[in-house]
């Protein structure tokens, strides 16, 4: 997003505007955390800022959102006429309109302005405005430099750094993964400035686990089974499965990095089975040079990042491990 642009956007932002912001279909930390980081930084001047999500979020984010302003589209379409109604939509954390499932079509009816701040790779092109930096650790890394670009970053105060460091802290694996950058850590220390306390954001997100959770965590990790000769793991959740620990939302967040703790495994990948949707959810993640993105986009018509990427197959649970086993021989070269 080059100067020309940022003068742009100031200029019509200069008077009070109606603004939505939109995260993307079953929204992360990253989503949630840069959504209301851009909704506490647009009151500053006094706009009329909706945050509307395809569908509900997990629990352990509601901290984010005390005040429960964030609306969810699925349980009242009486906020399409708010998407219809923008003067400006941002798009957060998504780069094709698909992934706002049966939010597009209004998207697409609103003469809305529309700014998409995304680090994904291959974006389409729906917006007028497009921040977009794959090699970015998260958008909420890019929530802070649009800010700044925008000449406020002295408006950064405690509400928007605690929502951008969940984002941040989230869709690094805890500053873990290969994205997390220098200038990741130096966007941190300027966060941790405003004082927040990083230990008490972890302990909300990591350490608030209701008991059935960490049941699951457990009976998960006990399905890992092992591709010894292709240096690849991978748990299965049936629906039954899940039920059985009252599954909900978010509750299987992270599993398949556990995966990757594994000596020698250098791809790792969950499936879980979504009866409401008649789907398999599928989540990816590698280290080293392997690219999920890759094989997510050619295998399930997937995607994401290099290590890290996410799919859906409408096979059953047993014919998408099948075929994904029979596709991962095709790859032994790139993982041996």
């Amino acid at each position: 997003m080059n100067k020309s642009e940022i003068d742009k956007i100031k200029r019509f932002l200069s008077e009070k505007r109606k603004i939505v912001i939109i995260p993307h279909k079953n929204p992360d930390g990253d989503a949630i955390g840069s959504s209301m980081a851009l909704k506490h930084y647009l009151d500053n001047f006094n706009h009329i800022v909706d945050i509307i999500s395809p569908n509900q979020f997990p629990e352990f984010l509601k901290w984010i959102d005390p005040n429960n302003v964030i609306k969810i589209f699925d349980k009242d379409e009486k906020y399409a006429q708010k998407i219809i109604d923008a003067e400006l939509i941002f798009t957060l954390d998504f780069n094709n309109l698909v992934r706002i499932v049966g939010m597009k079509e209004y998207v697409e009816k609103s003469n809305a302005q529309i700014i998409m701040i995304d680090h994904h790779e291959e974006p389409s092109d729906y917006a007028d405005f497009m921040y977009s930096e794959p090699n970015m650790s998260s958008t909420c890394e890019m929530i802070y430099h649009f800010i700044d670009k925008m000449g406020d970053s002295n408006k950064i105060d405690k509400n928007i750094s605690r929502s951008l460091y969940a984002g941040i802290m989230t869709d690094t694996g805890s500053f873990k993964f290969p994205s997390t950058t220098e200038l990741t850590h130096q966007v941190i220390s300027n966060l941790l400035k405003t004082g927040i306390s990083h230990s008490e954001i972890h302990n909300h997100i990591y350490d608030n686990n209701k008991f059935e959770r960490v049941q699951l965590l457990s009976y998960a990790l006990s399905k890992i089974k092992i591709v010894e000769n292709l240096n690849t793991c991978y748990i299965s959740l049936a629906q039954k499965e899940l039920n059985k620990f009252n599954y909900e939302k978010g509750d299987t967040e992270g599993i398949v990095n556990y995966g990757l703790s594994i000596k020698n495994i250098k791809f790792a990948v969950i499936f879980m089975e979504n009866s409401n949707d008649n789907v398999i959810r599928i989540s990816l993640r590698s280290r080293g040079e392997f690219d999920v993105n890759k094989f997510s986009k050619k295998i399930f018509g997937g995607g994401g990042h290099k290590n890290a990427a996410g799919a859906v197959s409408k096979r059953s649970l047993d014919d998408t491990i099948y075929y994904f086993l029979d596709s991962l021989k095709n790859y032994k070269e790139l993982l041996i």
